[in-house]
């Protein structure tokens, strides 16, 4: 009997984390499935040809423009530029971190770097229209400080905790072994950094640089504060752009229900649903042959 109580426990307990498993797929496809339902109707009517135009105009007395392609180049252009001042120094400081800083050192700036983690969007936002945003200005002899340079500032800051957390661990669990037969041969302490530790962490650190980026393309409010909010097609750091998530948390909560605008909204929606969703695999992936490695 005792025997035959623990196998229903461990049956009980099996089909309860089977259960939380198929409840977190089956939230995620209900996302998918509500997001296309209330896109069909716009992409129904007006076809992905007019998705395609360099104008969004959604609210016009004489002629409405959905064309999304400003909000697309606009989060794009962010995206570049804060992958660019973010992965450097984040992949930089977690090698400071994991090889060359003291065990004092790493007890300060561990939590100090995970605390910036946790501070809020919208502070950051504050910080970038009252101290990023006037220097950017200064800095370029620019007419407004709000443009894709002072929000891409800030999304690096956004993603540098987490480029740096992920590329430590993974820094810190190359074997000791790679490193004493480096040294073993001859080889210099940054020597070792450089041709051993950081190539057997290479998956790892990679999977980081794809979760910051996961955590740029999905930032709202700090871009919407600081980004200049135009929506034109540009690929210079110091014009003013507007990304789709602050397209859309801007427009959402003032367009009319089953309005054309509000389908619109909804296929932006789509577009980065599926952008987010692709970084997330290509990160699952690295991670995967990071754990195996």
């Amino acid at each position: 009997m005792p025997l035959s109580r623990q196998y229903w426990k461990a049956r009980a307990i099996r089909y309860f984390f089977m259960t939380c498993a198929a409840t977190s797929v089956l939230i995620v496809a209900l996302v998918f499935l509500f997001l296309g339902k209330e896109s069909i109707p716009f992409v129904a009517e007006h076809g992905i040809g007019e998705l395609l135009g360099d104008i969004w105009q959604p609210v016009s007395f004489e002629d409405e423009q959905f064309g999304i392609l400003p909000l697309i180049t606009g989060s794009i252009l962010v995206t570049i530029l804060a992958t660019i001042f973010a992965v450097p120094f984040g992949v930089i400081s977690a090698i400071y971190i994991a090889e060359m800083a003291s065990p004092v050192e790493r007890e300060i700036w561990k939590p100090v770097i995970e605390l910036l983690a946790g501070i809020p969007s919208v502070v950051l936002g504050f910080f970038g229209l009252v101290v990023v945003a006037p220097l950017v200005k200064e800095t370029f002899g620019l007419s407004s400080g709000l443009n894709a340079l002072t929000g891409s500032f800030l999304l690096a800051l956004m993603a540098i905790p987490t480029i740096i957390t992920i590329s430590e661990d993974a820094i810190r669990n190359v074997p000791q072994s790679f490193k004493e037969a480096s040294y073993s041969l001859g080889a210099s302490k940054l020597q070792t950094i450089w041709k051993v530790t950081v190539p057997a962490a290479l998956s790892g650190i990679v999977a980081a640089v794809m979760l910051g980026l996961g955590r740029v393309v999905g930032e709202t409010m700090a871009v919407m504060m600081v980004t200049g909010n135009a929506a034109i097609v540009t690929w210079s750091p110091t014009d003013p752009v507007r990304t789709m998530t602050a397209t859309v948390a801007a427009e959402m909560g003032e367009v009319p229900f089953g309005s054309e605008h509000y389908h619109a909204l909804f296929v932006i929606g789509v577009v980065l649903l599926f952008m987010t969703f692709g970084l997330n695999m290509v990160a699952q992936r690295v991670l995967k042959k990071y754990r195996i490695g």
